[in-house]
Order: structure tokens, then C-alpha cells, then sequence
């Protein structure tokens, strides 16, 4: 569905933030014509913005993000986990680096490249070798978030 892009207003200083179709389809991983699709069948409405170009609106582009995630086949791949971290990225590792005493393990999930030093003991307790499915777990009093 197309309606025309309000100039809403975000307050506190904030923009509203709207993305083209191939912005919207890069930051959702899929393609521009599953975004046309989506807005065909409804899932989400396409904006018109001043030059005629489409656009997703940026809460409605979070609301579906979340959907999506909670949609995926990764989303039951731990269920039972009790940890306390909330921050969660669940991927493939990619490379395990040891030595006498730490490892590095990188874990690519999605399009994010996690690295994590951890005991060598560790890592060979938990098996992790390229190709392995694994959760990044990420607890943290301090995370720095920026606009691009």
C-alpha cells in the first residue's frame, strides 16, 4: 500500500526517519522486491516521499524487524537458555584461533562479525570449530550506540 509521507514530527530533538526500499531490504536482509511484496500483501505500507520514490517508515521498518526475528527458525535455536545477558546474536562460527591458554572465536550472525577471547578450555568444552551454530552472548554496563 502507498500513502503519502507525513512530515511528522519526533520531538526531543529526534528525526523521524524514513528509508528507501533498498535501504529498508539491506537493513531486514532480504531484497528490494520482497519489500514491494511485502507492501502488495499488506505487511507493511510503502510511503510516497516529496521526489515520488518509496519509502518505509522507520517504526513501522523496527516493528518488522522484530516480527522477522521473532519469526526465525534461529529464534528457537536455544529455547531453554537462562542467562541473564538480553543482548543475543546467534550465528555460525566462522574462525577459532587457539593457543597455550585463550582462544578467539568469531561468529558471524547475519551480517555482524562477533569476536570473542574465552579460555581455550572453553572453547574446546563447548566444541566450537567453524560451522558450528552458536550464540554470541553479549552482557555489558556499557554499549556505545551512534548514528551512522
Amino acid at each position: 500500500m502507498r500513502i503519502e509521507s507525513p512530515k511528522a514530527d519526533a520531538g526531543a530533538g529526534g528525526e523521524v526517519s524514513e528509508f528507501t526500499v533498498r535501504e529498508a531490504a539491506a537493513l531486514l536482509g532480504v531484497s528490494d522486491d520482497t519489500i514491494r511484496r511485502w507492501a502488495d500483501a499488506g505487511r507493511l505500507d510503502l510511503l510516497t516521499g516529496e521526489n515520488g520514490r518509496a519509502l518505509v517508515a522507520g517504526e513501522q521498518l523496527a516493528d518488522l524487524a522484530q516480527q522477522l526475528a521473532a519469526e526465525s527458525a534461529l529464534a528457537d535455536a536455544f529455547p531453554n537458555s537462562r542467562a541473564s545477558a538480553r543482548n543475543r546474536l546467534t550465528g555460525i562460527v566462522t574462525r577459532v584461533i587457539k593457543d597455550g591458554v585463550m582462544a578467539q572465536v568469531e561468529v558471524q550472525a547475519g551480517p555482524f562479525r562477533v569476536v570473542s577471547l574465552m579460555s581455550r578450555e572453553a572453547a574446546d568444552e563447548l566444541g566450537l570449530a567453524p560451522g558450528t551454530l552458536a550464540t554470541a552472548s553479549v552482557k555489558a554496563t556499557n554499549v556505545v550506540v551512534e548514528l551512522p
